[in-house]
């Protein structure tokens, strides 16, 4: 989740949006929601056939943005109608995985996959840069955070992060390599879901395989296993979402989020429950907005084609 620091520049939103975006601030507030979801707003809506989502994103605004793992298109839900458009219409060899509303900048970050990760407007969906964080093959960038001046990327296959510079320019980019308690696992997902600690000042990071979950310092990439109490793994961990020192953890083939409390420290995590729905179908990555957590189902399961539906569900936390 976007902490509130201070931003030591003008931001993007104030240069652009002028008297007008100054009202909303008023009115809505950094770091708040702009409207509470009721019983009117719907539980459910489709996204388009042949979609193959994986990331959702929910910013102060009551709006969803969904990628593809298509051709890397980006589609925005109204979560009061659960009307949709495509924002963004991809491309040949783009992937958008993982997402991140910036409601500091009006941006959205979206983990490309293939070693890249792109930064679009958040209200018309323009791509304003793509920050290339590794030449080399193999890559898989995840999912991504922000914390303080930079968002934050996971890589599947390699122990490292990677940090560019909030604000939607060219920048330096910062990797930082696993170290610690961190062993990178062949052939395997590893790094995957990625959130802000309590404090703000380290990050969450989930596993996949074999489940696990570590506390990151984000000046030296040591990484520190948080012991699990009440069950032994998250095994299939994808996505991440912290509410203050509570953890919603994703474990999508197992179709259920289980939700976890942290100790002070962030060095242990215990169960406190678990979230499981009939409408699930492997859900991947989840985002909150207002009492609801709202997951997209992947369908991992299932055999892709054009014509193939998929959609995004709401549960009540």
């Amino acid at each position: 989740m976007p902490p509130t620091h201070p931003h030591p520049h003008p931001t993007r939103r104030a240069v652009l949006g002028g008297a007008s975006l100054a009202a909303l601030a008023v009115t809505v507030g950094v770091g708040t929601t702009s409207a509470t979801p009721n019983a009117t707003w719907p539980t459910e809506f489709p996204l388009p056939n042949g979609w193959l989502p994986e990331g959702i994103a929910i910013g102060a605004k009551p709006y969803a943005y969904l990628g593809s793992r298509a051709n890397g298109a980006v589609y925005r839900t109204d979560l009061r109608t659960g009307e949709g458009k495509v924002l963004f219409a991809g491309g040949t060899g783009l992937i958008s995985v993982g997402l991140k509303v910036d409601d500091r900048e009006g941006l959205l970050y979206v983990a490309g996959n293939t070693g890249v990760a792109r930064v679009h407007d958040a209200r018309t969906g323009e791509l304003l840069v793509t920050h290339q964080l590794s030449e080399a093959t193999g890559h898989f960038i995840n999912d991504v955070t922000l914390l303080g001046g930079r968002a934050w990327f996971t890589d599947s296959r390699a122990a490292a992060l990677y940090a560019v510079p909030r604000g939607g320019k060219e920048g330096a980019i910062r990797t930082l390599p696993l170290t610690g308690d961190w062993t990178q696992l062949p052939d395997v997902n590893n790094a995957n879901g990625i959130v802000d600690t309590p404090d703000g000042r380290g990050l969450i990071v989930v596993k996949s395989t074999p489940g696990e979950l570590y506390n990151v310092n984000v000046k030296t990439g040591y990484a520190t296993k948080i012991k699990l109490v009440g069950q032994d793994t998250v095994v299939n961990g994808d996505g991440l979402w912290r509410i203050g020192r509570t953890l919603y953890v994703v474990q999508n083939r197992l179709n259920l989020i289980s939700v976890w409390d942290l100790d002070q420290q962030v060095t242990t995590a215990t169960l406190r429950k678990t979230i499981s729905d009939p409408r699930f179908d492997v859900p991947t990555t989840a985002a909150r907005f207002g009492d609801r957590l709202y997951l997209v189902n992947a369908r991992f399961t299932t055999t892709p084609t054009p014509e193939t539906t998929y959609n995004a569900v709401a549960v009540s936390l």
